[in-house]
């Protein structure tokens, strides 16, 4: 039981006996609710199915971004900034590694060769650093799916 929003220190604000990895939601219809269940792709049992796909589109997208910090690399207006995306780079090649031996242990197969996505280069410096922050939080968003199918 709770009080104003606050449990006591050995109680669960989780009901256990519902599944975690759907969304349920109510509907009127005909004034009588009806429940329904909407699967997330990530759920058992096509979790990991899903997370091989996703690992093998992150193999082909960290060789895009690879090439895409090298151009930054080699149009920095300083050399601090060459280093920063230096090791940003070194951090996308370690990633293109990772998810090589992730998809190899987890199938027992090397990963097929998927068209990654085409390099353009940006118009400049700015909008490449733009372009960056926004990859990089969609990759993010990416590898955390992944992380919730495994």
């Amino acid at each position: 039981m709770h009080y104003n929003g606050y449990y006591r220190f050995n109680e669960s604000r989780y009901d256990y006996n519902e599944p975690v990895f759907y969304d349920v939601r109510t509907t009127a219809n005909n004034n009588n609710n009806n429940t329904t269940i909407n699967e997330d792709i990530y759920s058992y049992p096509e979790n990991f199915t899903n997370a091989i796909v996703l690992i093998e589109e992150a193999i082909a997208g960290e060789e895009e971004d690879r090439l895409f910090y090298t151009y930054l690399i080699n149009n920095a207006p300083s050399e601090e900034d060459r280093q920063i995306i230096t090791g940003i780079r070194d951090n996308e090649i370690r990633h293109h590694s990772l998810f090589l031996k992730l998809y190899s242990e987890l199938t027992g197969k090397t990963p097929p060769q998927l068209p990654g996505e085409r390099f353009v280069p940006p118009s400049s410096y700015c909008e490449g650093l733009q372009r960056s922050i926004i990859g990089e939080e969609s990759a993010v968003a990416k590898y955390s799916q992944i992380l919730f199918a495994m």
